[in-house]
């Protein structure tokens, strides 16, 4: 998938939001890897944030839905990744976050089974919104609307840390799935206890190779080489376990 491509379903994303909700839209905001520049195709999907001044519609949601899921097909293969929110929880800061729908490719098959059951009962709260929003503020991206600072008060850092802790909480056994997220998420979550800076999972990487043991060295440049070219790693096996046990007591100590 090319920059231009990439562009291009940007654009047709915004215009979906403009098209759907009208006056009624602040803004739409993109996060993640794309947002830091260290997006790859083969391994990212593309994050990004919808707020509203109000609650949605049932019919804006289902249009919305409806037209962003037939966007998926041109998106990379991880596919899209959105919440819609409401501007006075990105204001007011709460946690865990509330949120209007939310949409990736994990609820893909839920959503083309049962549309009517997803829109009713895809809403609630997201402890990961609260790592989303620090991302936004610190590193992302306006597609349309208001400025990033207007929008998105800061992010309380114990609500931060909570979220980031709750994404690796069964590293083990995601290593075993999905090592590459994993190795890289850990450096990262690791790299914001010792040095309060919002990482990409590449410059998390990049940090880990720098400052763990050297011992695991090796396996992080492979996990990296992975991520960024997108050929398979190698497989999980008792290093990544190790490493995951060795990162599950520092980060003991640190939070």
């Amino acid at each position: 998938m090319s920059t231009q491509d990439v562009e291009t379903l940007l654009k047709k994303i915004v215009g979906l939001c403009r098209e759907v909700f009208g006056e009624d839209l602040t803004g739409v905001y993109l996060h993640g890897s794309l947002a830091m520049g260290c997006f790859q195709p083969e391994k990212s999907d593309i994050d990004f944030l919808v707020v509203l001044p109000k609650p949605a519609k049932r019919e804006q949601k289902e249009k919305f839905l409806r037209e962003l899921i037939s966007f998926n097909d041109a998106a990379p293969e991880k596919g899209l990744e959105m919440s819609v929110v409401l501007e006075q929880n990105c204001r007011s800061f709460v946690y865990p976050t509330p949120f209007e729908v939310h949409f990736s490719v994990t609820h893909l098959d839920w959503y083309r089974s049962d549309p009517e059951d997803y829109i009713t009962k895809m809403q609630g709260t997201d402890k990961d919104l609260a790592a989303h929003f620090m991302v936004t503020r610190e590193r992302g991206r306006v597609l349309w609307g208001a400025p990033i600072r207007e929008v998105f008060a800061p992010v309380p850092e114990w609500a931060y840390e909570d979220s980031i802790l709750s994404d690796i909480a069964d590293a083990e056994e995601t290593a075993a799935k999905d090592p590459v997220y994993i190795l890289l998420n850990l450096c990262r979550v690791l790299g914001w206890f010792q040095e309060r800076k919002v990482m990409s999972k590449e410059e998390g990487g990049i940090w880990g190779i720098s400052h763990l043991p050297r011992e695991y060295s090796g396996m992080l440049e492979t996990a990296l080489k992975s991520y960024r070219t997108g050929k398979a790693y190698p497989g999980s096996g008792e290093q990544e376990r190790k490493f995951c046990a060795f990162m599950a007591g520092r980060l003991n100590k640190c939070s």
